[in-house]
């Protein structure tokens, strides 16, 4: 017997669209998958606060849109867990942003201060940072260490996304 989530699951595939919770207000929104790459150039805005779904940049993810945006959408997360003090962060942080307008709207980037966040960075145990974690439906499916370049950021979330589909 399918539960709730493998209807809404299933009738999601076969309506051929995808869950894209807001940026702005975490509001999950329905998008056919052939409009994918309009609602990458802009043109796509949220039903509840009509901002634009996709902005190109990361995300700031905190306690209250953390699990929406890891969870609810169809669209896999990026997300970097960083602290202010910590130099190579703030190093990576440009690349990290320049990734963010490669990967759109495949993917969603969000940047997570474990010390604004430190429960969440605790239920992910968080040893060191920058740590990159990509998750799907809220689980994890790759992990990286280290401060990397744009282009890296890129070929490291694409090869892991793919892995991870096939």
């Amino acid at each position: 017997m399918a539960s709730a989530g493998d209807t809404t699951r299933s009738a999601t595939t076969q309506t051929g669209s995808l869950i894209v919770v807001c940026p702005a207000c975490a509001t999950a929104n329905r998008v056919p998958r052939a409009k994918l790459a309009a609602q990458s150039a802009g043109s796509g805005k949220c039903g509840k606060c009509a901002q634009p779904l996709f902005r190109h940049e990361p995300i700031v993810l905190t306690g209250a849109n953390f699990d929406r945006h890891a969870t609810t959408s169809d669209i896999p997360l990026l997300v970097d867990f960083w602290a202010g003090w910590c130099g190579p962060c703030r190093q990576m942080a440009p690349a990290f942003a320049a990734a963010a307008r490669q990967l759109e709207p495949h993917l969603r980037l969000g940047k997570l201060d474990t010390e604004a966040e430190s429960a969440i960075a605790a239920r992910f145990a968080i040893r060191s940072i920058p740590t990159m974690i990509l998750l799907r439906k809220g689980r994890e499916i790759a992990r990286t260490a280290g401060a990397m370049p744009a282009g890296a950021i890129v070929s490291w979330a694409q090869k892991a996304a793919a892995q991870a589909a096939a």
